[in-house]
């Protein structure tokens, strides 16, 4: 998938830009929510998580955002749902990894992989990234309570 051709990157991005899955915040106690603002653009993304058995079973995301936000919010949730905490922290380390031009594993990123030019736009970078240091921050909470 890392050969993608332009057109078929730019569909994907297109998709989870005009019909983003899991759009819309819901009102439950139960999912961890935690609001990202990016301040070079408009991008402010509310993500809500819920967790249980150590394993990631919704995430839902709204705000006000450009289409590389919006839709790596969409494909964020796409490719983290069902996985486990540690499935997801390897997610978000190689994705992250990807962005920044350093060394990562294509195999675990599924459609995220659609982003891995994204570098050529540096000031694009935050708005792909916004959504999931969203999850960090959550999950990074999450291993911080449960030390204490």
């Amino acid at each position: 998938m890392n050969d993608m051709d332009k057109t078929m990157r730019r569909s994907i991005i297109l998709e989870h830009y005009q019909n983003p899955k899991h759009k819309g915040l819901i009102d439950d106690d139960t999912y961890i929510k935690v609001n990202m603002n990016n301040e070079s653009c408009i991008d402010e993304v509310n993500v809500q998580v819920k967790i249980e058995d150590n394993k990631i079973t919704d995430i839902r995301f709204d705000g006000e955002a450009c289409a590389i936000c919006t839709s790596s919010s969409s494909i964020m949730v796409d490719t983290l749902i069902g996985k486990t905490i540690d499935e997801a922290k390897e997610i978000l380390i190689n994705y992250a990894n990807m962005i920044d031009e350093k060394e990562y594993n294509p195999d675990l990123l599924e459609q995220a992989i659609v982003y891995d030019d994204i570098y050529k736009q540096p000031n694009r970078k935050k708005c792909a990234l916004l959504p999931w240091w969203g999850i960090e921050k959550i999950l990074g909470e999450l291993i911080k309570n449960d030390c204490h």
